[in-house]
């Protein structure tokens, strides 16, 4: 991804608006908007910004697993499909 031709300042934002939302559809890459010469926000499609979503969705739960993990906080797998043998036999 190359940034550089995906920063804009925020005037090109105002005035182009319904170009960028179809160029985002399309490219989906993000694109940087800038407010007095600085970034300020990223601005990027829906479809992008959901699989961002899910993706730290699933980082995060790895991230508690091995925390639990850590702290010993786990079950062997043959305790596991042990009890949920049991369950299925009641």
């Amino acid at each position: 991804m190359n940034f550089s031709t995906q920063i804009k300042p925020i005037s090109y934002l105002k005035s182009h608006t319904a170009q960028i939302v179809k160029d985002l559809a399309e490219s989906r890459q993000p694109m940087v908007i800038t407010q007095n010469g600085e970034a300020t926000m990223v601005v990027i499609d829906v479809k992008s910004y959901e699989e961002r979503e899910n993706t730290l969705a699933l980082l995060k739960i790895l991230a508690l697993g091995n925390h639990e993990i850590e702290q010993g906080q786990f079950s062997d797998a043959k305790d596991v499909f042990a009890k949920l043998d049991k369950v299925d036999q009641e």
